[in-house]
């Protein structure tokens, strides 16, 4: 009487034609629908940061034209320059994102820089030739560009968020959340009220002829 063997070549062989046989079933469960929306999430909120970094990088120059002009408007520049350097302090990194208090921090600190600079242009209205002068104008258009840049990185972040979270919570991704990837938390989102996103308004009646 014979017995089967199989070949140590085909044994190592069986794992990659399982997995090949398996990924199609996998996937048609839905098993990729949490990697693929916390991926998306993630890099949302890469490009929440780098607006934010773009809006930073902006208000040392900002705050240098301004200064020339109203250097005694001194409490409103230096709480811009504190502003900016608490916003910078706290970051939330895509491998972070489930952490509410560093989110909260985060989103506390971009809002008091939002109010600061806010303060700091409803000041510029009172100096005519500041708001002509050539580089304050090109700066107050790379900052209103910036704003609505936010704007826009925000809302897609809270629209990938929401659908990452809801990934975890319904069937039958939730299956695939509790029994493989037990790892993936819900990322924190905005909380501040639509009223409260309003970006600084960065027209100083420039765009109406004056």
């Amino acid at each position: 009487m014979t017995s089967l063997t199989i070949a140590p070549t085909a044994r190592g062989a069986f794992p990659f034609f399982l997995l090949a046989v398996l990924l199609p079933l996998l996937s048609a469960c839905g098993y990729n629908t949490i990697p693929t929306a916390e991926e998306k999430a993630k890099a949302a909120w890469s490009e929440v940061l780098n607006q934010y970094q773009r809006r930073a990088d902006l208000i040392p120059n900002l705050v240098e034209t301004v200064k020339g002009y109203a250097a005694h408007e001194k409490d409103t520049l230096e709480a811009v320059v504190e502003a900016r350097a608490k916003a910078t302090q706290v970051t939330v990194t895509p491998e972070t994102l489930s952490d509410p208090n560093a989110f909260k921090a985060f989103q506390d600190n971009q809002a008091g820089l939002t109010s600061a600079l806010s303060r700091l242009l409803a000041v510029v209205e009172n100096y005519p030739d500041l708001k002509a002068n050539q580089n304050f104008l090109g700066l107050q258009a790379q900052l209103e560009g910036t704003e609505n840049r936010i704007a826009v990185a925000r809302r897609d972040y809270i629209e990938t968020v929401r659908e990452y979270n809801t990934t975890l919570r319904t069937f039958p991704s939730v299956i695939w959340a509790t029994l493989w990837f037990t790892d993936s938390k819900p990322f924190q989102n905005f909380t501040v009220a639509e009223d409260k996103m309003e970006p600084p308004k960065v027209d100083f009646g420039t765009k109406q002829g004056g």
